[in-house]
């Protein structure tokens, strides 16, 4: 990573993403978590406040290491004994077949070179009675909208971090095998239409 990639581009998104505001989308999204619960693109650890009484045990991981102190001190007062890794999501996981009760990704699949691998991944460790539950940015259903992502999506990966502003998270999901049980479509207030198409739900093995 460069020092825009490690350094500011983490500062902006953590001082963008962790308004008591958005933290109400992350507290909804969260809400179903429960058990033994697997968190992949951890980020600054910005979901750990609003996670429910139900998950008794968070393991988490990210392919880079961002706002070290930052995550250190968030981990301290967390109540839920956590682990943390660094993993690359598009590879093979140290974890077992059906592990995990619960597997969470918040604003992640948008940044994953390719996803195909990684939600593979979360299908082989969730059990057959887990979710997995996500809360993605992406495609448009607004032809005329989708076109502009399209458009722009080059110089969203470049100042994004490699972001992606055109993925259709719910047919990546359901193409990954998925049984989507819950989906809700809407945009996030105040914010660029662009970036602004959210996909909050859950889905099943």
């Amino acid at each position: 990573m460069g020092l825009y990639a490690k350094y500011i581009f983490p500062c902006l998104l953590d001082w963008m993403l962790g308004t008591p505001e958005f933290g109400k989308y992350r507290q909804r999204a969260l809400a179903g978590a429960r058990g033994d619960t697997l968190e992949i693109g951890f980020g600054t650890g910005l979901n750990l406040p609003h996670y429910p009484e139900t998950v008794t045990r968070l393991t988490v991981f990210d392919s880079e290491t961002m706002l070290q102190g930052r995550v250190a001190r968030r981990i301290a007062v967390c109540s839920i004994p956590i682990t943390k890794l660094q993993l690359d999501a598009q590879t093979r996981w140290p974890f077992a077949d059906a592990s995990f009760d619960t597997v969470v990704s918040t604003l992640t699949l948008c940044s994953i070179a390719d996803t195909a691998p990684a939600l593979a991944e979360i299908r082989r460790v969730l059990k057959p009675t887990g979710q997995f539950i996500f809360f993605e940015h992406g495609r448009s259903d607004d032809p005329a909208v989708a076109h502009r992502q399209d458009r722009f999506n080059p110089w969203q990966r470049r100042f994004g971090a490699g972001c992606n502003m055109n993925r259709p998270i719910d047919r990546l999901i359901g193409a990954a095998g998925f049984n989507i049980t819950e989906l809700d479509r809407f945009l996030l207030p105040k914010s660029p239409r662009l970036l602004a198409e959210m996909y909050r739900g859950s889905a099943t093995v």
